[in-house]
């Protein structure tokens, strides 16, 4: 099989699987799936908001659906993880399936999509939007677009930054699809950034001293410097440096022991007994 036919496949099984999990873990308010193939098998992570009912009493509902993965697509050891969503407002597809639910009970659209706008941007969001399609309130269809904050629409970074989640309300009318973007809080955005004056970045970058420089020596030469032979001090010169430093202690000595000449001109001292 080619690359490109494997890569397809491996969409199209996991867009089925999401799917699937959409229509059975509806009452345990789903918010989405991730799959990761290893070695050991597939491990499959679901987000819900109530994962007790996911698991089921003594596990009942994890092991019937994963029985139920092994058969349909033929999962290589399908292994599945519950976890359970914080905080649900900052889930796409939570609020999507929130939302329809709400336009099945008969909400009008605008209250329904402002209500769950607020929501999610109290919740802390940097962004979020909200699309509603379909036969709203009429036999024709169109579209309603509720929008508040930062969304990016384009480029590789939609991928990593943006949520996104998708939902069917079903009315007499007709259906209704409701699209919800969120861009989480904490996120890095690609145009945020900031431009640093010149003279602030010239002062800010440390000096270095002469007290930060390390000499770092070659092994090379720390091995030169002690293979180096040490001088030998003969005898003779031992001797000479002896009679030099007796030498240098006598003259001291007699320094030290001379007599203090009297200055010229001073007065003779007085003789007894003279003339």
């Amino acid at each position: 099989m080619a690359v490109e036919k494997k890569f397809v496949q491996d969409g199209l099984q996991k867009a089925m699987m999401n799917e699937c999990f959409m229509k059975r873990l509806s009452r345990s308010s789903y918010g989405g799936m991730k799959m990761t193939r290893t070695p050991m098998g597939t491990q499959i992570t679901i987000y819900a908001e109530k994962p007790g009912m996911v698991i089921g009493r003594a596990g009942k509902t994890i092991r019937k659906l994963t029985q139920d993965l092994d058969t349909q697509f033929n999962l290589d050891n399908p292994q599945i993880d519950v976890q359970e969503v914080e905080k649900p407002e900052l889930n796409a597809q939570m609020m999507a399936t929130g939302l329809a639910n709400a336009l099945e009970r008969g909400w009008y659209f605008r209250k329904a999509g402002r209500v769950t706008l607020q929501r999610i941007m109290h919740a802390g969001a940097l962004g979020c939007e909200i699309v509603i399609s379909g036969k709203i309130t009429g036999p024709r269809k169109r579209i309603e677009k509720f929008l508040d904050g930062y969304i990016k629409h384009a480029g590789e970074s939609v991928e990593q930054i943006v949520d996104a989640g998708y939902a069917v309300a079903t009315k007499k009318l007709g259906t209704i699809g409701v699209k919800v973007r969120i861009v989480p809080p904490g996120v890095k955005l690609p145009d945020d950034f900031n431009v640093i004056d010149k003279e602030k970045a010239i002062e800010e970058t440390p000096k270095e001293t002469s007290e930060d420089k390390v000499v770092v020596k070659k092994p090379e030469e720390i091995a030169k410097f002690e293979d180096k032979p040490k001088k030998e001090i003969s005898k003779a010169e031992k001797v000479d440096k002896e009679k030099k430093g007796t030498k240098e202690e006598v003259q001291n000595k007699k320094s030290k022991t001379k007599p203090k000449e009297k200055a010229p001109g001073s007065k003779k001292s007085k003789v007894k007994g003279g003339k």
